[in-house]
């Protein structure tokens, strides 16, 4: 164990003795403090100490390849300030190294959810193309709540999703945390979403086609270079159905001498089985689509033959063309509705059809059903041959 004064010079000199696998040098001036030379030629700067038990512990700093000898120098001493005051250095490194990134995390969190949560395939496919190709290679203790939310807010601005869509994403990153958290993983001690509100939805505002935009909307989905976009487009508006219900869907689940479409409880949002009605028009879109050999998917990508994880781009094109740039997808959905009302079904039946879990739901579509029934008065007013505010002469 010879004792030496380190100096970059020594260290640039230094060598392992003839016969020997390696030698440890240790400086007079800082206890611990030591160059390793191998017989490689190899020279490694560590910090050996004992640790509040009374364990030789050894922190490695670097190789003198890699930092001069001053800055070794520094940290040893940082290091070695670590350890009067009853630091481990070594012991929170090797912490710090078992930190999962958020990928191994999403590996863990899906495997967790799938036992009880029927929207897990969601929270699967949102991980898959948002959330880990942003963030899956960081580890837990990276990651900054302004970072985050700089990128969900960036995804609503630039990239036009919904903030519906996005609140989402934020919840699912957080809940992660929170197992992450409850099952003890390294680096979970601190959640970057936690406490951090959602940015609100407006989900109360709705946008209805009219029968003219609605042909527009015809035109120009037609007209994309995405050949599913028409029925998928068509399909929404016949059925009232919500976009990963009917991307997602299989010709197994259509009874189609029956005019009926039985989602699986594991694809509505309802706690049960849902039924839709396919009327004539949808029938006949049905009977356009183009099949493929072993394809079970009623609207796949026909390159993959697999369900689209987006159709956003094309989507986008085709609203554009239309002169409809504040339309959304889902809007379909309430368009669906809002012919619905118009035509005299009463919310009961619109809540049925869409598959609204709750009454409120379906509520948001009263004031549709009062212009119905405010326009059946004045027919039945304007039918009576009589002006009632005539004035007398």
């Amino acid at each position: 164990m010879p004792v030496v004064k380190l100096d970059a010079n020594f260290v640039l000199t230094a060598t392992c003795p003839e016969g020997r696998q390696k030698i440890d040098y240790y400086d007079e001036t800082i206890p611990g403090f030591i160059l390793e030379v191998r017989a490689t030629g190899s020279k490694t700067y560590s910090l050996r100490y004992k640790d509040s038990h009374g364990r030789q512990r050894q922190y490695k700093i670097g190789g003198s390849a890699d930092l001069t000898f001053e800055k070794a120098k520094r940290e040893a001493t940082k290091i070695r300030s670590r350890v009067v005051v009853g630091e481990n250095p070594a012991e929170v490194r090797e912490v710090t190294r078992r930190i999962p990134t958020i990928a191994e995390l999403g590996k863990s969190y899906l495997e967790y959810v799938r036992t009880y949560k029927r929207s897990a395939d969601i929270d699967a496919r949102y991980l898959k193309h948002h959330v880990l190709p942003r963030f899956g290679k960081m580890h837990l203790d990276q990651l900054e709540q302004t970072e985050v939310m700089d990128w969900l807010d960036s995804k609503v601005r630039v990239e036009g999703y919904a903030q519906a869509t996005v609140n989402r994403w934020q919840v699912i990153l957080c809940h992660m945390y929170k197992m992450a958290k409850k099952w003890g993983m390294p680096g979970a001690d601190r959640n970057p979403l936690a406490g951090v509100p959602q940015k609100p939805c407006n989900n109360e505002v709705e946008r209805f086609l009219t029968a003219e935009e609605t042909r527009r909307l015809q035109e120009a989905v037609e007209a994309s270079s995405n050949t599913q976009l028409k029925y998928i487009v068509a399909l929404l508006l016949l059925t009232g159905c919500r976009k990963r219900e009917l991307l997602d869907a299989k010709w197994e689940e259509f009874q189609l001498d029956r005019q009926m479409w039985r989602i699986p409880m594991h694809r509505a949002k309802t706690s049960k089985t849902r039924h839709v009605p396919l009327p004539k028009a949808a029938m006949d879109v049905l009977a356009q689509l183009p099949r493929w050999k072993d394809c079970p998917y009623v609207v796949p990508n026909p390159d993959t033959l697999e369900p689209y994880h987006s159709v956003f781009n094309a989507w986008h094109t085709a609203r554009i063309a239309a002169g409809l740039p504040d339309v959304r997808m889902h809007d379909l959905r309430h368009s669906c509705a809002s012919n619905l009302v118009n035509s005299g079904q009463s919310l009961y039946v619109v809540g049925a059809i869409l598959g609204h879990a709750q009454t409120k739901t379906t509520q948001r579509y009263a004031h549709l059903s009062t212009d119905t029934l405010l326009a059946a008065a004045n027919a039945a007013a304007d039918h009576m041959g009589a002006d009632w505010a005539r004035k007398a002469g």
